[in-house]
């Protein structure tokens, strides 16, 4: 992803979320994604997808059963 790209997703999910330590960071040798952390903490990726002229973007972020414990 471009930085451009990279930056609106920041501000979109720091908005959405409300939280000012999440941030979208390039991914290392992919184009067609980003990852997410909170702080330092990696969360998920974003996944661009650009199929027949539209474009999204898809937050996949995967709870692991031992993080939901108390």
């Amino acid at each position: 992803m471009k930085p451009d790209e990279i930056a609106k997703l920041t501000k979109f999910l720091r908005t959405k979320f409300e939280l000012a330590a999440i941030s979208v960071r390039k991914r290392p040798q992919k184009d067609d994604s980003a990852e997410v952390y909170i702080g330092e903490e990696f969360i998920g990726v974003i996944f661009k997808d650009e199929e027949d002229g539209d474009l999204s973007y898809n937050f996949s972020m995967a709870i692991l059963d031992f993080d939901l414990e108390d």
